[in-house]
């Protein structure tokens, strides 16, 4: 069911004042239907561990012990890029979101809101 112009408009409203609010929180809630996994970081990083692997191997094969404790370590940053996240800076902000969603006019707008449309409805 399409939503109405004045649900529209409210919807619109509600989103200008989330990102005024807490543009880090918007930006996450806009991007949580993307994918977690870069395509790049997930490439770059399994070819490292690739690499580390193979001079882990050849460490230990030829008795290079120090050898396969660098492709060792090579081989876990490799792992670790290919599985995390592009980190995405915050605006010098620093601050803890979950305090601010607490004491924020947002949410209070936001909640009064609910409660008179719930009224509203038989």
């Amino acid at each position: 069911m399409p939503l109405s112009e004045r649900e529209q408009k409210l919807l619109e409203q509600l989103e200008q004042q989330l990102n005024a609010e807490d543009p880090h929180f918007a930006t996450s809630m806009s991007e949580a239907g993307t994918s977690r996994f870069s395509t790049t970081r997930l490439v770059a990083g399994a070819v490292t561990a690739a690499v580390g692997l193979g001079a882990l191997l050849w460490g230990v094969s030829q008795q290079f012990i120090w050898l396969g404790i660098i492709g060792f370590i090579v081989m876990a940053a490799g792992v670790y890029v290919a599985t995390s996240r592009s980190r995405q800076t915050t605006g010098g902000r620093g601050h803890d979101s979950t305090a601010a969603k607490k004491n924020s006019p947002f949410m209070a707008n936001l909640e009064q809101r609910w409660e008179e449309r719930r009224n509203q409805e038989p």
